[in-house]
């Protein structure tokens, strides 16, 4: 079976990718409209998850089970020789696909770039084992060579680690994220006895005061970090500038996702965050055009820069590329100044 677009149309087929020597802001063709995951709770929401895969191709289905497996086996070595009875009894109890698979709105265009990731929420028993650095830094990077290396997986695997009574505040506080997530997602794994709380109302007014103390918070951060790369660029200092313009692009993410949901991860991925926030809002898939080898190329260079720019030696940007990533930069905020302060000021 071929995956399709909610209007029954086929989704893009593999073709050979075209590629170019020149940077470019032409615009990334948009992805499908999803549907907002904003505003207050459905009534009627359900409080558990569906646990069909039917509508997705068999290959597709393999691959999911292939992460499901990877995250138990990093999980149960990460738990390895510790001694805490929590830790001990560290146990994963459910894991959740949600976003575009789920919601069966899914993209794969290879000639514009744009590629659905596979999202997943995985629920644990204890607070203390939702820390990415001491439990899934391992399951991270297996899932991303599965994806770059072996080939055993078409599209990327992210995921997003709470614990159940987390979980459970969140929808009984009605955060739109978590409300939707039980609404449209898919159980690949649920331990049994362990329900989740039915989704509460959250009003439009609190929505609302909450996603402009978002706005206010995250938006003036970005512009500071884009700011402050202007100025390192000015002084030819490449790999601090590369960093700022890194700090704001995963902030101007932070806050449309913030804006819109309530929630955004507790991540530095730009990959991700991106997959993120172009499910959600498509106006910014336009930020980053992915057509031809220099602009992936220049966002590979960004995307590294959390860590390169700081601490390698052999991290290296040309002028160009700089100035190039500043532009797209600066094109990413004026995107999610406009979908923010719609959301915040509706008519």
């Amino acid at each position: 079976m071929k995956p399709r677009d909610r209007a029954g149309r086929p989704h893009p087929q593999e073709t050979p990718a075209r590629d170019s020597t020149r940077l470019t802001n032409a615009s990334a063709p948009s992805p499908r409209a999803n549907p907002t995951l904003s505003g207050a709770a459905v009534h009627g929401t359900p409080d558990r998850v569906k646990t069909s895969l039917d509508h997705l191709p068999d290959a597709k289905q393999r691959e999911l089970k292939r992460v499901v497996e990877i995250l138990f086996a990093e999980f149960e070595d990460a738990l390895a020789g510790r001694n805490a009875p929590h830790r001990k009894a560290g146990r994963i109890l459910k894991i959740v696909l949600f976003g575009s698979y789920a919601r069966r709105d899914w993209v794969d265009d290879p000639v514009g770039g744009y590629k659905s990731d596979y999202d997943l929420l995985v629920v644990v028993n204890h607070a203390e084992l939702t820390d990415v650095a001491d439990y899934w830094v391992k399951a991270d990077d297996h899932l991303l060579r599965e994806y770059e290396i072996a080939h055993g997986l078409t599209a990327p695997a992210n995921f997003i680690v709470h614990d159940l009574t987390d979980v459970n505040k969140q929808l009984k506080k009605g955060r739109p994220f978590f409300v939707n997530l039980v609404r449209d997602g898919i159980a690949l794994y649920e331990a049994p006895d362990h329900p989740l709380a039915r989704p509460e109302q959250l009003s439009a007014k609190d929505a609302l005061a909450e996603a402009q103390d978002h706005y206010d918070q995250w938006f003036s951060s970005a512009e500071e970090f884009l700011a402050g790369a202007e100025f390192h660029r000015s002084r030819a200092a490449s790999k601090i500038a590369a960093f700022n313009l890194h700090q704001a692009t995963e902030r101007f993410y932070h806050c449309v996702l913030l804006v819109l949901t309530l929630y955004s991860p507790k991540s530095h991925k730009l990959n991700f965050l991106r997959s993120q926030a172009e499910q959600l809002a498509p106006e910014v898939v336009a930020a980053w055009p992915r057509e031809t080898r220099p602009s992936r190329r220049a966002w590979e260079l960004l995307r590294r820069a959390y860590v390169e720019a700081r601490y390698s030696k052999h991290y290296r940007i040309t002028a160009e590329e700089l100035a190039w990533l500043s532009e797209r930069v600066a094109a990413l905020r004026d995107i999610v100044r406009v979908i923010c302060e719609r959301h915040l000021n509706p008519r």
